[in-house]
């Protein structure tokens, strides 16, 4: 077994100038929330010592960078910064970066512990262009004595063949909504907020399983308004009410066109997006409580909405249109 470094860690929660996803980030995999498998995975990695380049994939907000930074914690100890290279992908992503930034890192002669290699870190690593990748490529060939690849993307589609398979993949998924809830109750005990429930609650609906986005909407709530109510956090978050969007919906199931538009009007007069508006009526329609068959074609029809609404016809005609159809489904129902 390869001696084990001794772990660094930094405590940031006395550091109050810090934003609270930076103050609350994981240091260590136990305090990682959410996708146990995969992390169960990467501390073998870490414990072993010899630890693969790797892809880690998944959607924004979930703990990609944080696990791998915690991984290279582990294996490197207190030689962390000299022996890690962190690079942000969607900055700096042509060949000149690998070939000078990536190459020279590589090259360098740094003292590790038996069995342990440099770490290059990189984010978003799916914005690299393809020539980038390809040097990227015979980069961890040449350097794969000495150093060992990392990548955090959030689709592993965009990173080309040869890569993927110099790597083992690991997928990250949404974060529940449970999950994301005790982090939030954790982090207003810390930070003594005064919270209800249902201001939880509309941070948990509004960050949809991204924990950064759940941190940024609780720390910008607390210092806009104080308490952690509902009506708060729509205040500063500004998406379309979820409670005005359960009403419409209700209205539709009741086939009553009239008070379902008036709803609709008054969000498109508080200016808010098209792909709001039908992202969070999705959203909402999921946890109506309607005959269920209803609902199945209620979502039929949201989405198809949506999907003409991506490609362009976001008027406010579309989601009229949108209102009389889901009334034609109460009906025949």
């Amino acid at each position: 077994m390869p001696e084990e470094p001794e772990v660094v860690i930094v405590d940031k929660r006395h550091n109050n100038s810090l934003p609270w996803i930076e103050k609350y980030r994981p240091v260590k995999f136990d305090e990682i929330v959410g996708n146990e498998d995969t992390v169960a995975r990467l501390s073998v990695f870490a414990t072993q010592g010899n630890a693969p380049n790797i892809i880690i994939a998944g959607p924004p907000g979930v703990g990609k960078t944080t696990t791998i930074q915690c991984l290279a914690r582990i294996l490197l100890g207190d030689s962390y910064k000299e022996a890690v290279l962190e690079l942000n992908a969607s900055n700096e992503r042509g060949i000149d970066v690998v070939r000078n930034k990536i190459k020279m890192f590589a090259q360098q002669k740094v003292t590790l512990p038996k069995g342990r290699h440099k770490i290059v870190i990189l984010d978003e690593a799916d914005s690299m262009t393809e020539g980038a990748q390809q040097a990227l490529r015979r980069t961890m060939e040449i350097y794969s004595n000495t150093t060992r690849f990392a990548l955090a993307c959030n689709t592993s589609e965009k990173i080309i063949e040869p890569i993927q398979s110099r790597c083992a993949m690991l997928r990250f998924t949404k974060l529940s909504d449970s999950q994301v809830m005790a982090k939030l109750i954790e982090v207003s005990q810390l930070e003594n907020l005064k919270y209800e429930e249902d201001g939880l609650e509309a941070i948990v609906f509004t960050a949809q399983g991204d924990m950064r986005q759940a941190l940024n909407n609780l720390q910008s709530t607390a210092q806009g308004f104080g308490d952690i109510t509902g009506p708060n956090v729509f205040k500063v978050c500004d998406e379309p009410h979820p409670m005005l969007l359960q009403d419409m919906l209700h209205h539709c199931a009741g086939n009553d066109i009239h008070k379902a538009y008036k709803i609709l009007a008054k969000l498109w007069k508080l200016g808010y997006a098209p792909e709001d508006i039908i992202g969070n009526i999705f959203r909402v329609c999921k946890r109506l409580n309607i005959d269920e068959q209803m609902k199945l074609n209620f979502i039929r029809e949201i989405g198809i909405t949506h999907m003409k609404i991506v490609d362009g016809n976001n008027s406010l005609l579309q989601l009229t249109g949108l209102l009389a159809r889901l009334c034609q489904v109460a009906e025949a129902n």
